[in-house]
């Protein structure tokens, strides 16, 4: 089978293309260039040309094709500039999510078809399974990775069912120990090159700095929300699950000032670091922002009520189902184990379509539940769906 990789020049792509050449298949390198502007990227990360390089040093190794794309206007207009317009409105989107949706199965998938692929692999931990109904009709599932410190479904949540049947994962039944140890005995370049992070393509960023590029700042006040606030005080149960879905409706009226920052819009639910204020027992923790006043609200100590909620809401257009078939009728209820975030613990909760919108009723309180990011829901290790936060 002809199977074109994503090599990105990190191990676990190098390795994905060694085990599919085991296997027998005719395999080509394809490295994708995603990003060119450095603005906030900390120093010390490595760009993207280095990438390159190592991709390209594992590909004569492997003796196999080697390719180059230039995705860098498809990935700022379907990636980048999502990002900033969320940011703009008070919300934290994941754009790891986003670039495997519309970059790498979809843009990416396209130039690979180019080159005659019938399939094509990803150095992701995670793993695909297939069905076949009654009807004769294929099924594809998204599977979560074996190794549970390495699993990355979440960030494949928003893939359909044909993205799917294109898609390959080598290395999804591995551990990283297995994946660094092959890498070394087939003495590949990125056999001990640290794993990247920070933003899909962009790699770390000073995230207030990046965001200035169109974001401008702005001073704005800091007011503290003390734990014992009516706001967090909800006289329901988990039958008003709409209630318990809302966002904490804070006002300036319900804390006092204790300091400035320079734009609400660059803060999230849960942030810990860049607030600037000290002498505190325990840290200041984001628990709102408001774009419109451009204020942020804070509270002390990691327990503080106003980081917590049971429930999250998601409208119906944003809703995914990986397999259109699985979806929900208005009325239905559902138990599944969610995650909002990556490497979050799996928890247990309850979806309920209704008419205006899936609510996700969570049997414990969840922290930093965020608007913008993903909440994805699991069968056993099958990711089911998902959906952006509201």
């Amino acid at each position: 089978m002809r199977v074109v990789v994503g090599l990105s020049g990190g191990v676990d792509s190098s390795v994905a293309a060694y085990l599919l050449k085991e296997q027998g298949h005719e395999v080509i390198g394809l490295f994708m260039r995603n990003w060119h502007d450095t603005t906030g990227t900390l120093e010390g990360d490595c760009p993207w040309y280095d990438d390159q390089v190592f991709a390209e040093l594992v590909a004569k190794r492997l003796d196999i094709e080697f390719h180059y794309v230039d995705l860098s206007e498809e990935y700022r207009k379907r990636v980048v500039e999502y990002m900033f317009s969320e940011y703009e409105a008070g919300r934290t989107p994941n754009p790891d999510v986003l670039c495997n949706r519309e970059i790498k199965f979809d843009v990416f998938l396209k130039e690979a078809l180019k080159l005659g692929a019938e399939r094509v692999a990803t150095g992701h931990y995670c793993r695909r399974g297939e069905y076949i109904d009654s009807d004769g009709n294929i099924h594809y599932q998204l599977l979560a990775g074996s190794d549970p410190n390495k699993d990355q479904s979440y960030f494949l949540c928003q893939l359909t069912q044909e993205q799917l049947s294109y898609a390959m994962f080598p290395i999804g039944e591995l551990l990283k120990p297995e994946v660094r140890r092959i890498a070394e005995e087939q003495r590949l370049a990125t056999a001990k090159r640290k794993d990247s992070q920070g933003i899909c393509f962009v790699g770390k960023v000073d995230l207030p700095v990046f965001l200035q590029q169109k974001l401008k700042s702005k001073e704005g006040n800091i007011h503290e929300i003390l734990p014992h606030s009516p706001r967090f005080v909800r006289n329901c149960d988990d039958n008003d699950y709409k209630t318990l879905a809302e966002p904490y409706r804070l006002t300036v009226r319900d804390g006092k000032k204790i300091g400035t920052h320079q734009g609400a819009h660059f803060y999230t639910i849960g942030q810990r670091k860049g607030l600037g204020i000290g002498g505190r027992k325990e840290s200041l923790f984001v628990i709102g922002t408001n774009v419109t006043e451009n204020v942020i609200y804070v509270g002390e100590g990691d327990n503080h009520p106003g980081l917590y909620r049971k429930a999250l809401r998601i409208a119906h257009n944003e809703i995914h189902w990986v397999d259109p078939t699985n979806s929900m009728e208005i009325g239905e209820r559902r138990r599944y184990d969610v995650r909002i975030r990556y490497r979050q613990p799996l928890q247990k909760a309850e979806l309920i379509m209704d008419e205006d919108a899936l609510y996700i009723l969570f049997d414990e309180p969840q922290r930093g539940i965020t608007a913008g990011q993903f909440a994805a829901w699991y069968s056993d290790d099958i990711i089911v769906g998902s959906g952006v936060i509201k």
